[in-house]
């Protein structure tokens, strides 16, 4: 058995699995390590033991709760993406 959190991180997204290593996690956004490099993402479930086998990969690790300066950070990058759509959808 192993030790993982779920964290999501679209609003209806898959929920994937990351090793908590010795953090007390709170619900709402926590700061990942993922292939792609460090994302903020929502805390679904805390600290849950799964079997071994349902692992398909290595577990990446969350790195800490996140912080009012990340939670502003991604709002401002939602924001960007919403501008960046508008601009396509003129364009086109």
């Amino acid at each position: 058995m192993t030790k993982v959190v779920g964290v999501r991180f679209k609003k209806m997204g898959k929920v994937y699995y990351f090793d908590p290593q010795e953090l007390e996690l709170e619900e709402g956004l926590v700061v990942v390590e993922t292939a792609g490099g460090i994302e903020c993402g929502e805390l679904v479930f805390t600290q849950k033991q799964i079997d071994d086998e349902k692992i398909t990969s290595q577990l990446k690790k969350v790195i800490r709760q996140a912080t009012p300066a990340d939670e502003d950070r991604l709002r401002e990058r939602e924001g960007k993406k919403r501008e960046a759509l508008q601009i396509c959808e003129e364009k086109i």
